[in-house]
């Protein structure tokens, strides 16, 4: 899960301004956990506070998107969640947003067969993002964490993720020139996931992911995570990113690394 974060951070500075080459320094001080750190973070805390067969998980992820949320209400949410999360009466709202795959990491890390990473992922997802664009999103993302931390090879992550989820009939070097910002599902996992199969180590998918521009922050806080289920995450990247979290953030990613002993 840490994989998601520090793509979220390294990508924070380039979301509005993106940097269309892997040269360029991972941490400055410009950089910041954004909104898909913080619902990444508030997802954990959901799975490791619901019973153990996860009955409850929906009402869990709810419960804690808005408690933590709404504890950082400038971090950058989309319009249409941060009403859901100050609502009344929080209703899922129909949406594709990439937001429902940037937030899932944690499903794919706690998951005891490629069954409940796909059930997990569902159930954090449809009481915010319940198009099917939205669950798929999600699941794909589960999934490939899922097989990457279970010993697939990238090919067969590839296989399974074209065969069941998207065609990645592209290259990065194909569509750096031309990729535009979008805040879809359809039209970032796909590149987040190649931008994955594509990288030789954990820091060269971050630099990836940042590569082809875009929703920069998401996309690569997807790619990091599946990195990290692949390729672990050196320390001397995990303990800059760390800084950038406060001890609330910091406590409820030590208690999810604990649950599942790393």
């Amino acid at each position: 899960m840490i994989g998601a974060i520090i793509g979220d951070i390294v990508g924070s500075r380039f979301e509005w301004n993106n940097h269309r080459s892997k040269d360029f320094e991972l941490f400055t001080p410009a950089c910041t956990p954004t909104d898909d750190s913080i619902m990444t973070l508030a997802i954990a805390k959901a799975l490791i506070s619901s019973k153990s067969d996860h009955t409850d998980l929906g009402e869990k992820a709810v419960y804690w998107m808005r408690r933590i949320g709404q504890r950082y209400p400038y971090c950058g949410y989309g319009g249409r969640f941060n009403e859901w999360m100050f609502s009344d009466d929080p209703q899922p709202y129909h949406s594709f947003g990439n937001g429902a795959a940037m937030r899932v990491s944690a499903c794919g890390f706690i998951a005891r067969s490629l069954d409940e990473a796909k059930q997990l992922s569902k159930s954090v997802t449809e009481v915010t993002h319940d198009h099917p664009e939205g669950i798929k999103g999600a699941e794909a993302t589960a999934v490939a964490i899922y097989l990457a931390r279970t010993g697939k090879t990238i090919d067969e992550i590839r296989q399974a993720i074209q065969e069941n989820y998207y065609m990645l009939d592209f290259t990065l070097d194909g569509i750096r020139d031309t990729y535009r910002f979008n805040e879809t599902c359809q039209e970032t996992v796909p590149q987040a996931v190649e931008a994955f199969l594509e990288s030789t180590g954990f820091e060269d998918a971050i630099r990836n992911a940042i590569s082809v521009g875009g929703d920069s922050d998401t996309l690569a806080a997807i790619t990091g995570g599946i990195a990290e289920a692949y390729y672990g995450v050196p320390d001397d990247i995990r303990r800059p990113a760390e800084k950038y979290l406060d001890p609330e953030l910091l406590s409820i990613l030590r208690e999810f690394e604990d649950q599942i002993g790393e």
